[in-house]
């Protein structure tokens, strides 16, 4: 919406920031470059940003939740990667020790020298 000024000219409406940032978590934006060095023809390194701005409802609205299986920033991913890493070693103790290992360790006895 415009607004007249003084001398009847039409001023463009002023959008505060809060409503802009709205805007942009709402709908997402992608900004996205490339950055390529090249000497002679031979490409030495090439860097590819991708950044996605939204809110959380909307990533995960474009299939984007990657924080949630990250252990470094969700408390429920950490627990479920020690549990995981506790499964996987108790079944490579049990495989390394074999079927008779209970029955080995209760016929050992302690010997003193």
């Amino acid at each position: 919406m415009t607004e007249l000024d003084t001398r009847g000219t039409p001023t463009p409406s002023t959008t505060n920031l809060a409503e802009i940032l709205e805007r942009v978590l709402d709908k997402g934006i992608v900004i996205a470059g490339d950055i390529k060095i090249d000497l002679l023809d031979i490409e030495l390194l090439t860097i590819r940003l991708r950044l996605f701005i939204s809110s959380v409802e909307t990533a995960k609205k474009a299939g984007i939740d990657w924080w949630e299986t990250d252990p470094a920033l969700s408390s429920r991913a950490a627990h479920n990667a020690l549990s995981e890493e506790n499964q996987r070693l108790r079944e490579r103790i049990e495989a390394l020790e074999g079927d008779d290992a209970p029955e080995a360790h209760s016929g050992r006895e302690l010997r003193h020298p």
